[in-house]
């Protein structure tokens, strides 16, 4: 099956998949690529799982329509197709998609509205989406935009930056509110993201970085010898 531009199908081994359960049809749920929410569940088929493999935009079996679905062909809402995989059964799926708008017919982002409970990791998933949007700023530079401004300045002025932010944070922590303090930690933070992106580095490497770190200091704990030592 061919795998659109941009997806991944690692996880996924087509032979895998046991279509008799359920008589060739098997949920399928679908999960933020960026953040990990929860968004819906659907039924995929044979075509439906081809269909979305093929054309990079998720669709389903509709039991209620009795045809093929493709998430979004009336709202366009659709489902861009950016991972899969089968579970150890074989009898469920796991989509990873990026959703260009709410995932509900209601208008709700996801199937089970703004009450549902939340992971912790959604919340910190906004920081993909920013990160998303610098990247973007840095495409088109949108005349009046902050960050357009500071990228005319160049590289040395935005590190500069960060500089000035880490050290409003470092006062502010010492003599200023919890407001306030928030207030610095979002402007470093942001301006720190904006510096990898210029360097072409991403959150998500700087994010391995501190794991393995954290593994390197875990087996330390242990008595096995760290990286270094």
């Amino acid at each position: 099956m061919k795998i659109p531009a941009g997806s991944s199908s690692d996880c996924l081994d087509v032979a895998n998949v046991d279509w008799d359960k359920g008589n060739g049809l098997l949920p399928a749920i679908i999960q933020d690529a960026g953040d990990g929410a929860v968004l819906m569940l659907g039924y995929m088929n044979r075509e439906a799982l081809a269909e979305t493999l093929a054309s990079g935009r998720v669709t389903f079996w509709s039991r209620s329509k009795g045809r093929l679905w493709t998430k979004g062909e009336s709202s366009g809402n659709f489902l861009a197709l950016r991972a899969v995989a089968v579970d150890c059964d074989g009898d469920t799926l796991l989509i990873l998609a990026e959703p260009s708008g709410p995932a509900c017919h209601t208008g709700s982002r996801t199937c089970w509205g703004g009450d549902a409970p939340h992971a912790a990791g959604e919340s910190l998933g906004f920081l993909a989406k920013l990160e998303s949007i610098i990247q973007q700023r840095i495409a088109s530079r949108p005349e009046g935009s902050y960050t357009s401004k500071l990228l005319a300045e160049g590289t040395r002025r935005i590190a500069q930056k960060v500089g000035e932010e880490g050290l409003e944070l470092a006062l502010a922590a010492v003599a200023q509110s919890d407001d306030e303090v928030l207030g610095e930690a979002a402007d470093l933070l942001y301006h720190a993201m904006l510096l990898l992106q210029v360097k072409n580095l991403s959150l998500a490497r700087v994010v391995s970085e501190l794991e393995l770190r954290h593994r390197s200091r875990t087996k330390d704990a242990f008595g096995s010898p760290s990286a270094g030592s």
